[in-house]
């Protein structure tokens, strides 16, 4: 028999992906049908669950028929809790991920984060007898032209995309630095289809990676594992970097999520 919690967890998941997938008027009702609960049990459930902040209920504006529904919603404060773990897992169970990599492809590896228009190491592996100097952990760089910028934004729309570039000027740092956003975007287009980026000397001469997304509980990307070395080295090896590269980024999903 499903213990209570596990009941309550699953109710909180089916909200939550509801919410993801642009549902605006979550109802007990919707909630029992998918389910396949009672729904007043489920009522009961979801009164003790306001009470503890776990889920928040709201009216929306009114529909056919008169009334404003009461619609339901994760509480925020359930969000807040959810991404500082999020941010916790990430540079614990990343460095798993980055040490499962650099294993699988001898290349240093990375784990990376947007901040703005810029992207953020937070976490990285180098193989044994790497020639890197100092650290990139908390260094900024341009996500234009960085290793894993194209994989950090694929998810959003090209809308989104120009609006993080607004006032952005696109400095060329390598001989394949995207000229502007349009010249992104042509770029992105190609990431979304493939599933991971390649960045071709665009951050500097000679550089060459790969990267794949990481996706938290809602689906959104909130990082990206890049394997980066030079270029001669790594593009005869494209599709073996990044069959491991998605391999490890699924891996960390699930940890994300708690699976």
């Amino acid at each position: 028999m499903e213990s209570s919690v596990g009941k309550g967890l699953d109710v909180l998941m089916a909200l939550a992906h509801r919410t993801a997938e642009g549902h605006r008027r979550t109802s007990a009702t919707d909630l029992a049908r998918e389910l396949a609960r009672d729904r007043s049990q489920l009522s009961r459930g979801l009164a003790a669950m306001r009470e503890e902040e776990f889920v928040a209920r709201g009216h929306l504006p009114a529909v056919a028929g008169g009334g404003s529904p009461r619609a339901l919603a994760l509480h925020w404060r359930l969000y807040a809790d959810t991404q500082e773990l999020t941010a916790h897992r990430l540079r614990t169970d990343g460095q798993t991920a980055l040490e499962g990599m650099v294993g699988e492809t001898g290349e240093s590896c990375y784990l990376g984060v947007l901040a703005g228009d810029a992207t953020v190491t937070i976490a990285e592996r180098v193989p044994q007898g790497s020639r890197q100097v100092g650290s990139w952990i908390g260094r900024p760089y341009p996500a234009y032209c960085s290793d894993c910028g194209q994989a950090l934004l694929s998810d959003a729309d090209d809308e989104e995309v120009t609006a993080v570039f607004a006032r952005t000027d696109f400095v060329r740092h390598g001989p394949n630095t995207p000229t502007g956003v349009d010249d992104f975007l042509r770029r992105l287009a190609a990431t979304r289809e493939r599933g991971y980026s390649i960045v071709d000397e665009e951050a500097e001469p000679g550089l060459y990676s790969v990267a794949a997304p990481v996706r938290d509980f809602r689906g959104e990307v909130v990082a990206a594992l890049q394997v980066v070395g030079p270029r001669v080295r790594l593009a005869p090896r494209t599709e073996e970097l990044a069959a491991s590269a998605l391999r490890w980024a699924g891996r960390l999903e699930a940890a994300l999520r708690g699976v």
